[in-house]
């Protein structure tokens, strides 16, 4: 009897123990997922916040998250002791147990403000134009792209609508952007990478002549009129520039990330108290309201439908998550913060805060 007692005892003991094992493996699911939710969140937020700050003319400024080292520990313990008397004592038979427990979570996260050379690579040089061929390439729309990113392409201009440069867009470029459009969606373009004999990359788009439909040969010879190119010519060099070398080169000239993000800013509706009280200027428009790229709303009290959202100078910045062009901007413009050119990180400030 008193056997079995004690094999029971042990047969707990040995349960909680097992239980308390392996509990790494079991976080990564989740710490995963957990961490790039938390972080997609954060980097969207921030991104809004920035757009919203250059509308009030603030600076911007980003933090990149470099690191996360999640550690956990687990402690435990189990007090076990008892007393067997004979069949005669008064106190018989008894056993004490006793378990105890401490689980700690306490992530590491390192931040990293992007600032100096970085800050110039990243926001303030101009997207390459072959990194622009090559979103259109991979299936992102044309018209989308060279209405956010380009601002001229051989002399034809876009539109800009904030800034001391602020003009509306010219019809060319609007004509040439919507036969691009249309030559991509028929698959009769392309882009590739060839090194010249002094080894320097040169981005190339080249048509397509087998099998292309009579409407869109007339889209492409449009095209080449718009743009001054040679009739007929298969291929053409993309460089950056103002003005074509010669009639087989397309000089197209790109935008900073900060660019774009002056442009995006001009389409926030902001409260009209803060036009009033010159906290922040006018909107521009060119003719073009029903004509937008991305609707960035406000709002006294946090808005349920919202795609992201943002909390500045008392009232709520937002995207409406019903809004399928303005979600498709912002997405694009978080895709383009990962092609554009980054510096190191030597002489950055780091700040490290132990979470938990």
């Amino acid at each position: 009897m008193i056997m079995k007692r004690w094999q029971t005892v042990l047969a707990i003991t040995v349960l909680f123990l097992s239980g308390c094992t392996h509990i790494g493996p079991k976080t990564v699911p989740r710490d995963r997922f957990d961490y790039n939710t938390a972080i997609s969140n954060s980097w969207k937020e921030q991104t809004l916040l920035n757009i919203v700050k250059i509308r009030y003319i603030e600076m911007p400024l980003f933090v990149d998250v470099a690191s996360i080292v999640s550690g956990y520990t687990l402690q435990s313990s189990v007090n076990l002791g008892g007393t067997v008397s004979s069949e005669s004592a008064v106190q018989g038979d008894f056993v004490n147990l006793g378990t105890s427990g401490t689980f700690i979570d306490r992530p590491t996260i390192t931040y990293t403000p992007i600032t100096g050379e970085k800050f110039n690579k990243s926001f303030m040089t101009p997207i390459p134009p072959g990194a622009i061929l090559f979103l259109i390439q991979s299936g992102w729309p044309a018209d989308l792209i060279y209405t956010v990113t380009v601002d001229s392409v051989n002399g034809l201009r876009g539109k800009v609508s904030g800034g001391s440069n602020a003009r509306p867009v010219d019809p060319e470029f609007s004509r040439m952007v919507e036969l691009m459009r249309k030559i991509q969606k028929s698959g009769a373009v392309g882009m590739r990478i060839v090194k010249g004999e002094d080894q320097k990359e040169t981005t190339v788009m080249f048509f397509h002549r087998n099998n292309i439909p009579a409407e869109i040969q007339d889209a492409m010879k449009e095209v080449s009129t718009l743009l001054g190119l040679q009739p007929g010519v298969q291929e053409v060099k993309v460089g950056y520039g103002l003005i074509q070398k010669d009639d087989t080169e397309i000089a197209m000239l790109t935008r900073s990330m900060m660019q774009i993000m002056v442009e995006l800013a001009t389409q926030i509706n902001v409260p009209q108290e803060h036009i009033t009280e010159g906290r922040t200027p006018p909107r521009k428009f060119w003719g073009e309201k029903d004509n937008y790229l991305i609707k960035i709303n406000n709002s006294k009290e946090k808005p349920e439908n919202a795609f992201v959202t943002v909390r500045y100078r008392d009232y709520w910045f937002y995207i409406d998550d019903r809004d399928l062009i303005s979600k498709r901007t912002f997405t694009f413009l978080m895709i383009l913060f990962s092609v554009t050119e980054t510096g190191g990180k030597e002489g950055l400030p780091l700040v490290t805060i132990p979470a938990g």
